[in-house]
């Protein structure tokens, strides 16, 4: 039996990948209509999507092969929506991070931030999924996870490894009866295999913190994770007269108490789990070894911010552009009140920039502000400085940004999008909402919870089946942990969506933009 699913499991990827294609052609043969056409496509991608046998980004070139062979648009079409405004929104957004990576500046804001916070294990926990999912808002969760949990890991080594010299030292000098092993002779073991049980359990807690908070914190910000800015794309694709309901500003107003729900939630769930939230240990006064631990967690942040060194000028002129950015953003269009885009770029309905823009805008300034003083006393420089160019490095250069950026990402969204015009060309869109007629006696509270769980089970299920393999030990764990962060998610967004999102989006009318029913004449 384990030989025969050995076997299968290596021709698992040529089978998905030749074999799919065959077994949907009765889709169109049988029904050779346009949006069936469309339809054996993104099926075909789907599969191929969910079961990464080719490259995800090379899936999402699909449309551009598929679409016009099978007449359902032409090539020029097709590819022009794989560089959209929502694209280079995202690209834009990718490149500054990239920016604040380089020059550290992000971990420069998270060992300050939790030096602030304090070491106690509640509050650290706390500063930690703070300080993750602040970051997650503005550069990628892959990238805010992967530079937190080294110094989570080195803090918890040296709480270890300051635990067993404290013991040791109490032996040497006789006191083995303040160790937690005093009863030796009676409950010793039973007493040690706790004190083992809770390492790991908060081992297990600041590990899974840190990656539940980056994905929670992406969602606040429109550039914070992928799908926020294809839901962008989507509604000017689908819904062109929509007048840029959805920019930057709108959504941080909707998903950013969301999120801010989320954490807190999060947080309580595994300090319950994992580290049975205790308020007086965690808040206040413990144990002498518990204080020797915070002690040990607090110089392992010290040590490691002091490795950065003296604020930087490269530092400070990320900032400045990171905070003009933002700024920026916000003050696009906020909705409640005129922002910068009605002083000059805006013409009956037409808004000449958009959240796409700005991004590029700070794009270009990285490229050019120096990530040094430029030096003007001439008269005094030497001889080798003389021979330097009189303008610095910028803070950017193509070759760093060419390295650092996921362009694979680019193309994801442009295939979502080539997607979406093909299923709107082809009428595919509108057979779809034919069949989902009998929906409308649904209340729209119930939708959003329906959908809301949808894609959540859905989302678990497409997980990389390498990574599952790779993290099996701790998968029962993350399973725990994940069925209560799954709840706590929907039941948020559930909240968010029906009571301040009706007021940020108007919900509670149907807006005409979004009437695709009317006959043109």
């Amino acid at each position: 039996m384990a030989s025969a699913l050995s076997y299968v499991s290596k021709f698992k990827s040529f089978v998905i990948l030749f074999i799919t294609p065959i077994l949907l052609l009765p889709l169109i043969i049988l029904m050779p209509a346009k949006f069936v056409r469309c339809a054996y496509v993104i099926i075909l991608m789907a599969v191929y999507w969910c079961t990464e046998v080719i490259p995800l980004a090379v899936t999402a070139l699909m449309p551009a092969l598929l679409f016009p062979l099978f007449k359902i648009l032409d090539s020029k079409e097709v590819c022009v929506q794989y560089m959209k405004d929502t694209n280079m929104l995202f690209l834009g957004g990718l490149i500054v991070a990239v920016a604040v990576e380089r020059w550290n500046l992000h971990k420069r804001i998270a060992l300050r931030t939790l030096l602030w916070v304090g070491a106690k294990p509640a509050q650290l926990m706390l500063g930690f999924m703070g300080v993750t999912a602040f970051l997650s808002m503005w550069i990628s969760n892959t990238a805010t996870t992967a530079m937190m949990l080294p110094i989570m890991e080195a803090m918890l080594q040296q709480m270890e490894a300051t635990r067993t010299v404290a013991e040791l030292e109490l032996v040497d000098k006789g006191k083995a009866s303040e160790l937690p092993g005093n009863q030796v002779i009676f409950e010793g073991p039973a007493m040690r295999h706790r004190d083992d049980n809770d390492k790991k359990s908060i081992c297990k807690a600041m590990t899974l913190c840190v990656c539940y908070a980056a994905s929670i914190g992406g969602t606040a910000t429109l550039t914070g994770t992928g799908p926020n800015v294809v839901l962008q794309g989507q509604m000017h694709e689908l819904f062109p007269d929509s007048k840029d309901i959805v920019n930057f500003a709108s959504w941080f107003g909707f998903a950013f108490p969301n999120m801010l729900i989320m954490l807190l939630l999060a947080w309580l769930w595994l300090q319950c789990l994992f580290m049975r939230f205790n308020f007086k240990n965690s808040w206040g006064c413990g144990t002498e070894r518990d204080n020797k631990d915070e002690k040990a967690a607090y110089e392992v942040l010290q040590e490691e911010y002091r490795k950065l060194g003296p604020f930087s000028f490269a530092e400070a002129s990320v900032l400045l552009c990171f905070l003009l950015l933002v700024f920026l953003w916000f003050s696009r269009d906020p909705g409640f009140m005129p922002g910068w885009l009605t002083i000059a770029w805006v013409e009956g309905e037409t808004k000449y920039a958009s959240d796409a823009t700005v991004a590029i805008f700070v794009v270009f300034l990285l490229f050019i502000v120096p990530s040094q003083k430029p030096k003007f006393n001439f008269c005094s420089q030497s001889l080798e400085e003389r021979k330097t160019p009189f303008y610095p490095p910028a803070l950017l250069d193509w070759k760093v940004a060419q390295e650092k950026v996921p362009w694979g990402i680019v193309l994801l969204l442009g295939g979502g999008f080539a997607v979406a015009k093909g299923c709107e060309a082809s009428g595919l869109s509108e057979w779809m909402g034919k069949q989902m007629e009998p929906l409308h006696t649904v209340p729209p509270a119930a939708i959003t919870l329906i959908l809301s769980l949808l894609v959540a089970v859905f989302t678990e299920c497409t997980s990389n089946v390498a990574t599952t393999t790779l993290f099996l030990p701790i998968f029962a764990s993350m399973v725990r942990t994940g069925v209560m962060m799954n709840i706590i998610g929907v039941l948020c967004v559930f909240l968010a969506v029906n009571t301040w999102g009706r007021v940020i989006f108007d919900l509670d009318r149907f807006p005409d933009w979004a009437n695709v029913t009317h006959i043109e004449t």
